[in-house]
């Protein structure tokens, strides 16, 4: 499967967004994650955002590539 990322033309009828094409199910946990994600970072205080959202990505990548 290939994941198409939204494109902002999201919509909520029928079971996939017309945008991505992905399920509503899907889309609804992968906005939980980065909100948590996003969470994380400011109940530490991290004031290099970037750095930590890279680092994050960095990780994800590894553990796919490397099982």
């Amino acid at each position: 499967m290939i994941f198409s990322p939204c494109n902002g033309k999201c919509t909520d009828q029928g079971t996939h967004c017309e945008g991505c094409g992905r399920t509503h199910t899907e889309v609804a946990e992968t906005r939980k994650m980065v909100a948590d994600l996003v969470a994380y970072a400011q109940k530490k205080g991290y004031e290099n955002v970037e750095d930590y959202a890279n680092s994050i990505a960095r990780s994800v990548i590894y553990k796919l590539q490397n099982p």
